[in-house]
């Protein structure tokens, strides 16, 4: 699969993606670190990426209908320390080949993941 880690993650989410075989690219590494989330919707859109972001703002179905997109997958965690992130991300992963992301908005805390959308 193909992902978009936002510039509110740290680059290891994208790491650990890298490792589980999927194409993971950063908003820091292709320059576009400020821009406005309809910017980086829309280029997630033409690069058929799924966003990966701790910007509850992708969570607004309105703004940002979930079939419109390959994948927006919204961190709600309340310890955003790189660690905690990464240990929630590491049960994302698992949930990748079970759960359809495409066409999605997956919402994802320390204990669940709740998905909207299809």
């Amino acid at each position: 699969m193909r992902f978009k880690v936002d510039e509110n993650l740290h680059p290891d989410v994208a790491e650990l993606l890298h490792q589980h075989g999927h194409d993971a690219t950063t908003v820091y590494e292709e320059g576009m670190r400020g821009h406005a989330d309809q910017e980086i919707a829309e280029v997630c859109q033409r690069e058929a990426r799924a966003l990966i972001t701790l910007d509850l703002d992708f969570a607004d179905l309105r703004v940002y209908p979930p079939k419109e997109y390959p994948g927006i997958i919204v961190l709600r965690v309340t310890n955003q320390s790189r660690p905690a992130i990464l240990q929630v991300f590491q049960r994302i992963v698992g949930a990748l080949i079970r759960e359809p992301l495409a066409g999605h908005l997956w919402i994802v805390d320390e204990t669940q993941l709740r998905i909207r959308g299809g």
